[in-house]
């Protein structure tokens, strides 16, 4: 049997990365044939990942790359099992070469990516990492000439956001790119689900007005015991439930109401308006909270990003809309697990 030397053990870690004692084991096993070893190594690492295809892994990091003309942008969504490993040099890197593997070769899916040639690399590199890392989603939008793209990676890694919208003219869309970078930055932070309240069903609609509802019920309940002003229980939540009828009766009723209160009806022009729209803002929440369009836009909230875009398009002398975007926020709607530390310490010793 050959000899199994210090060199020899630091050159298979160096090459493969695998712990000290998993490399001497290896290599008395493939009685010093390094390729045999690293083979070995290879195999186990593998069966390593695959025996924690159990583990929940909601931790990991976005990446984001842009073109420098902006006509095409990607995103992606990488986990791991812990934030720990999401600070690993080797995992940040494995982020941008997947961010630029998508971005280059566009994949359908996940499969897809992962049955390339660069799903063996990712694959490997995870072996090496020694947890359970996977590619969740992505999104690549391409902008034509008369099309704006902008995007915005946070900070921390976490959530990135492409937005696209679609202009008038060549230099409407160039100038508009600013816009959609403030836009962007407004939808990391505001977490639209959908663009309009038009993309709703009906069936969710109707389940989460009942919900609110019973909700701020509850709450008066609460605000009443404490002699406290009670809040407006509305009876729509989104502009999807605001037919004509709808709003005519509105409408109909402040009209009602002016007149008891003995306001003259030559001014009800000046203050109709303003208690309609009041009326729509309060039997909108849905759309505010999670319609992209028709949430209040952070940098002028008396206006919906809708209407900022609009504005902004309007002042260089075109028009906009935005007609996609696509927002990831790493472990989004994934249900981590409770794990009992010190028991699963004891069972890696065991």
């Amino acid at each position: 049997m050959a000899a199994i030397t210090a060199a020899m053990v630091k050159e298979l870690r160096a090459t493969t990365d695998a712990p000290m004692m998993d490399c001497k084991k290896v290599l008395v096993e493939a009685d010093g044939d390094m390729a045999k070893a690293t083979e070995l190594l290879k195999e186990r690492g593998i069966a390593k990942v695959a025996k924690k295809a159990d583990r929940v892994a909601a931790e990991g990091l976005a990446g984001f790359i842009i073109a420098d003309d902006f006509s095409k942008a990607t995103v992606v969504e990488v986990n791991s099992e812990t934030d720990f490993v999401a600070q690993n040099e080797r995992f940040q890197n494995l982020i941008k070469e997947t961010a630029k593997e998508i971005y280059t070769n566009q994949p359908v899916d996940v499969a897809a990516l992962m049955a390339s040639e660069f799903g063996t690399t990712f694959t490997d590199t995870i072996t090496k990492i020694g947890e359970k890392i996977e590619v969740r989603r992505f999104k690549t939008i391409i902008a034509d000439s008369t099309t704006a793209l902008n995007g915005y990676i946070h900070s921390n890694n976490r959530i990135a956001v492409i937005i696209a919208a679609k202009c008038d003219s060549e230099k409407t869309a160039e100038g508009m790119r600013a816009v959609l970078k403030q836009v962007a930055m407004h939808t990391s932070a505001m977490k639209p689900t959908t663009l309009s309240y038009k993309d709703f069903d009906a069936a969710y609609v109707e389940s989460e007005t009942i919900g609110r509802i019973e909700v701020i019920k509850k709450e008066n309940e609460e605000l009443s015991r404490l002699k406290k002003p009670l809040k407006n229980v509305p009876r729509y939540i989104s502009m999807s439930q605001l037919t004509e009828e709808v709003l005519a009766q509105a409408e109909a009723d402040i009209k009602a109401d002016l007149t008891a209160q003995g306001k003259p009806e030559k001014i009800w022009d000046k203050i109709v308006p303003g208690s309609l729209a009041r009326f729509i803002s309060d039997n909108t929440t849905l759309d505010k909270e999670q319609a992209l369009l028709d949430q209040n836009y952070v940098l002028d909230d008396k206006l919906t990003v809708a209407q900022a875009v609009d504005a902004a398009a309007k002042a260089l002398g075109g028009t906009a809309e935005i007609t996609e975007f696509i927002r990831l926020e790493v472990g989004e709607g994934i249900e981590k697990s409770v794990s009992d530390f010190a028991a699963e310490v004891a069972a890696q010793m065991a």
